[in-house]
């Protein structure tokens, strides 16, 4: 005997249940586990049977017991996990884990695949076998399954699997959360909205030329109010200001990229307020932000002579590799490892 996962389509009439379940006892079938779904053209029902005979044989006996688009493919003695209990275990890694998404709904669906999708390729395809599961604006998780076609009912748990992924309701603007320093100062840290423009402006104005050259790879003297804009713009990012004694004295960015999966952040610290230790809280700050949001990893591109930002990324647990230019260097730093950053 083998396992087999056996799906058909019925439609809703009284006795076609008990058909189907004659048409799988007379092949020496013992039905282990089943499930009823909703889908466009009808009810969905899915077996787990132990049965001798062959998918084509059962698929055969389903049809003349009034099942429609009957798949019937191999499955294993795993599969016979109570589907709430396993669904259950999932949504507890889930939210221990929430930057292993992808694979975690994958495992959900039992998927062959199961992967980021960003912008343009988050369109829906006509495509049975797939299904594109939104997670933000601009990002989802497309998943893969080619035996057998997602169900309506299949596409309502993965939307609420991938909600327990998410942050809890939005922070309101106003809220902050104070960080203490080495030297014991304080800083409040609140997401930047457009009430800090004047403020960001005055941080550029005091930070000195090399500061800014560390953060935008040119002294830019200012900042453009469209580049303001689009900081202040959470479909494209999330950023955070550190305020201490009514001044902005920090800004850290969590910029969303093309690179599904993948986000990247930079910081601007005022000169006399670097070497404190408000870098390293704002980098814990945005990489826990990037893994509320399901990113796997984030990346930073840096001058090769930042010599204190290139330490602070080696103490989060980030890579250094080189880039195509000399002068450039790019950390990488996989979310779930993130290391206690000491001071810096």
């Amino acid at each position: 005997m083998g396992f087999l996962r056996i799906r058909t389509t019925v439609d809703e009439r009284p006795g076609r249940l008990a058909s189907l379940a004659a048409a799988l006892a007379e092949k020496g079938g013992n039905i282990l586990g089943m499930s009823v779904q909703s889908d466009t053209d009808g009810t969905v029902d899915e077996f787990v049977a132990e049965i001798p005979a062959g998918p084509e044989v059962v698929r055969e006996a389903l049809e003349a017991a009034g099942g429609r688009r009957v798949k019937v493919v191999a499955a294993t003695a795993h599969q016979l996990t109570d589907e709430p209990t396993r669904a259950l275990l999932l949504a507890s890694r889930l939210r221990a884990m929430p930057w292993r998404l992808p694979e975690l709904l994958g495992e959900l669906l039992r998927a062959d695949d199961s992967r980021w999708v960003y912008g343009s390729d988050m369109s829906d395809l006509p495509d049975p076998t797939l299904l594109t599961v939104p997670v933000a604006p601009r990002r989802a998780i497309r998943v893969r399954r080619a035996d057998l076609p997602f169900t309506l009912t299949e596409a309502a748990r993965a939307a609420s699997f991938v909600r327990l992924a998410q942050p809890p309701p939005h922070q309101p603007a106003g809220t902050e959360r104070a960080v203490r320093l080495s030297d014991g100062a304080e800083t409040q840290v609140r997401p930047l909205t457009p009430l800090y423009r004047e403020a960001v402006r005055d941080l550029h104005d005091r930070c000195s030329p090399e500061a800014r050259r560390f953060r935008y790879f040119t002294s830019m003297p200012m900042l453009p109010p469209r580049v303001f804009d689009r900081l202040c713009d959470r479909t494209r990012g999330h950023s955070l200001v550190a305020g201490h004694d009514g001044q902005v004295v920090a800004l850290a960015n969590l910029m969303f990229t093309p690179d599904p999966g993948i986000a990247e952040m930079a910081f601007l610290v005022e000169d006399r307020w670097q070497g404190r230790g408000l870098g390293a809280a704002l980098a814990r700050m945005i990489v826990g932000e990037a893994r509320d949001l399901g990113f796997a990893e984030v990346k930073a591109t840096l001058l090769s002579d930042n010599v204190r930002m290139r330490r602070l990324m080696v103490s989060l647990g980030a890579t250094m590799s080189y880039t195509e230019d000399p002068g450039v260097v790019e950390a990488r730093l996989a979310v779930g490892v993130m290391a206690t950053a000491s001071p810096s």
